[in-house]
């Protein structure tokens, strides 16, 4: 919604709209202040394009934000790990076909957002290149709600990782004392301590981040050939017909081909997450390049290493059934069990929680980069004190702080009810996928609208943008109707799929938001941008 100010805003005088101009010649002014002697003219330029003051420590580099982007998207974990819902509606097969599909369509939507995060390096993320590249009179509007649902998407999923880490000791418990009963409250207990984890590496450690995982990339790497492995020459081998093609559908769904529409949310849960790496552009040394190419090459990396683990667990499994109904929950402790003594599972487990905690980590860091982003852009509330950045450290240890309160708010849920904590998560992969569309939406319109406008950018899609902007469009919009349906067709109140009460119920809340405060005090990115090239032309 196009505010007053903008009519008259002297930048778009004689129907021109300067900041959608060729930026390729603007430099820098006046020059920020780096933090330290690897601060690279490109970051300084871009910076200064975004009208951004840099705060934070750029100590990421090539590799450490290949490493970073790669430990958050685990999709070989998570491949072991979420394969329940895909397993129930699908099968074997289903579970194969579905990652297949979802890794074409992802690779468009990873690609798509590549190139903004080239043309806008910025912590920002989604939020920042719809309020660039959205039409004038709606950029204000759409950024704003693009930047709740994305705020909220991170948050729910920094709580979802530390659940998940939980359950998975909880898991471990049962494997070795079948006496246990595994309780809410012991959940709970659980998610505090990975809070607290969360909390000192993401702040008092945060300067040694980027080698820390360095080093843990090592373990994701060897702990992939670890599992493989075992699986390869201790498995229990089903036959390749059983894998490849005999579908299951034990969600009671009316037709097979229902049945993997549902299941594909194990697959889209593995692969997301490759757009971390934009999140901590302000961090990233030579952003411009390292971001695109550290989210592409992470995806490719991680969808490969994913697919030949998929492949390796499916030919291990010899009863489906069974590996569902295991109490642990998680289907590929029953593959562990039955392919070598509890101590071995013990170890290769270990191993497997500890990738997921590095992630868990790492979600933390982009997450509160996120929000710090937004509340700097006056997009939420108490948004000087959460935009904050200590002064020692170097890092938005507010915006820490706050992610960290509200993955224990959401714990506390957990004592009541599983399924309402489950619901609140689920808003993860839906708000997700929504500003996907959004952002890549408005890059389209800006690309066929006025392709000269777009800003410069040194990791491009060339010729092909907007076919590859197209398809990840409608590949988003498919993969957010499925994120929405119940497991089973059968729907009761524990197997809901409470994603579209929970998407729905924040929706109305950030257009409240927006109304009563918002619309007075949030600009968005863009009236940055735009003022700094009408200070630019002036002074030219």
């Amino acid at each position: 919604m196009a505010t007053s100010s903008r009519q008259s805003d002297p930048i778009n005088d004689g129907g021109k709209d300067l900041y959608h101009e060729s930026v390729a010649e603007i430099m820098p002014h006046p020059p920020p202040t780096p933090l330290d002697e690897d601060y690279d003219k490109h970051d300084e330029k871009d910076m200064s394009r975004m009208g951004k003051k840099q705060e934070l420590r750029r100590n990421f580099r090539r590799m450490s934000t290949l490493s970073f982007t790669s430990l958050i998207m685990a999709t070989w974990e998570f491949v072991l790990i979420s394969n329940l819902y895909g397993m129930i509606d699908g099968g074997l097969a289903g579970l194969f076909w579905s990652y297949v599909w979802t890794a074409i369509g992802f690779g468009f939507v990873i690609a798509s957002l590549a190139e903004m995060a080239s043309m806008a390096p910025t912590s920002g993320g989604q939020y920042h290149w719809v309020s660039e590249f959205a039409p004038p009179q709606y950029q204000k509007f759409l950024s704003y709600i693009v930047g709740w649902q994305s705020t909220l998407s991170w948050q729910a999923g920094t709580a979802s990782g530390s659940f998940l880490t939980g359950t998975i000791i909880q898991g471990m418990i049962t494997i070795n004392n079948p006496d246990y009963e595994p309780q809410n409250w012991h959940g709970t207990l659980l998610i505090f301590s990975m809070v607290i984890i969360l909390y000192v590496f993401n702040t008092w450690t945060a300067e040694w981040l980027p080698d820390f995982q360095n080093i843990l990339m090592i373990l994701h790497v060897f702990g992939f050939i670890a599992v493989v492995v075992v699986l390869w020459v201790l498995g229990p081998h089903p036959p390749a017909s059983a894998v490849f093609l005999e579908f299951q559908d034990f969600g009671g769904w009316s037709s097979m081909g229902l049945s993997l529409m549902v299941g594909q949310i194990s697959a889209i849960f593995c692969l997301i997450c490759s757009d971390s790496a934009a999140h901590m552009s302000e961090e990233v040394k030579n952003a411009g390049v390292v971001v695109p190419r550290s989210m592409m090459w992470s995806y490719i990396m991680n969808g490969s290493l994913g697919f030949i683990m998929l492949v390796s667990l499916l030919f291990s499994i010899p009863d489906v059934e069974a590996a569902i109904d295991d109490p642990t929950g998680y289907p590929f402790l029953w593959v562990f069990q039955q392919t070598m003594p509890t101590r071995g599972t013990n170890v290769l487990t270990t191993v497997i929680l500890l990738l997921v905690i590095a992630g868990n980590i790492s979600v933390n860091a982009s997450t509160s980069r996120q929000t710090y982003a937004f509340a700097r852009d006056r997009g939420l509330v108490f948004n000087d004190w959460i935009a904050r950045v200590h002064p020692k450290l170097l890092v938005p240890a507010n915006a820490v702080t706050l992610t960290c309160i509200f993955t224990i708010l959401l714990a506390l849920i957990n004592l009541g009810s599983t399924v309402a904590f489950n619901a609140i998560i689920s808003l993860q992969l839906v708000a997700l996928m929504f500003s996907y569309f959004v952002s890549i939406g408005c890059v389209l319109y800006k690309r066929i609208q006025n392709p000269k406008a777009l800003p410069e950018c040194r990791w491009s899609l060339g010729r092909f943008g907007p076919a590859i902007n197209l398809v990840a469009i409608l590949y988003s919009a498919f993969a957010f109707f499925w994120c929405f349906w119940p497991n089973e067709a059968s729907v009761t109140v524990d197997n809901f799929n409470w994603a579209i009460v929970i998407f729905m119920g924040t929706f109305v809340i950030s257009l409240i938001m927006y109304f009563t405060k918002g619309r007075k005090e949030y600009d968005g990115p863009v009236i940055s941008v735009e003022g700094f090239l009408a200070e630019r032309r002036m002074f030219a």
